[in-house]
């Protein structure tokens, strides 16, 4: 049942025009992977190859995201699913307005809904802004879990930050097998 309503939110997110980063994509990245996966990840919005692509996360931090997954056994095509806070490509990769991030926040909250994940995993300060606390800090905070109505958050370094900033890798690895841990404690795959 969850992939019927799934595909027909996803219709209606494809013609969304409720902010003005409707007018310069390409396509609307709505998200990928397991409907019933209990581990979703969330970024913040797409980049150019994923507006080109109408998949999130398919360029380079795309590739270094999968790399981290096989490392802990998770896959988008088997059992996570991944979503942005904003479904349309900013312009110039810039972060999402906070009004951008509002307008489209309803589509992430209603794929939650019928995802119903254990665990999100925040990709970067903006999704961990908007998801877990306004004051929320990658580096302080990073592989930290938060529960909330009854899923645990976790944010992370963004997989693009972290091909600008190749120092935090190991601490990517870290927040990741500390996932795995969690995955097993709560006994979901």
């Amino acid at each position: 049942m969850a992939q019927k309503e799934i595909d027909e939110l996803k219709s209606e997110c494809l013609t969304c025009n409720k902010c003005e980063l409707h007018a310069g994509r390409h396509n609307v990245v709505f998200g990928v992977g397991n409907p019933k996966a209990k581990i979703m990840f969330v970024g913040e919005g797409p980049g150019e190859q994923e507006d080109l692509q109408g998949e999130p996360f398919v360029g380079k931090s795309g590739q270094l995201l999968d790399k981290y997954l096989s490392l802990i056994d998770l896959s988008r095509d088997a059992n996570i699913y991944i979503a942005n806070i904003v479904k349309c490509r900013p312009p110039q990769n810039r972060d999402p307005k906070p009004e951008e991030q509002d307008t489209c926040i309803e589509y992430l909250r209603q794929q939650v809904r019928l995802i119903k994940p254990r665990i999100i995993v925040c990709l970067g300060r903006i999704a961990a802004q908007k998801l877990i606390s306004p004051d929320f800090r990658v580096t302080a905070q990073h592989g930290q879990f938060t529960e909330k109505g009854g899923i645990l958050f976790m944010g992370t370094f963004h997989p693009s930050a972290l091909l600008r900033n190749e120092s935090n890798k190991p601490l990517a690895l870290e927040d990741f097998q500390a996932l795995r841990e969690k995955i097993k404690e709560e006994n979901l795959i």
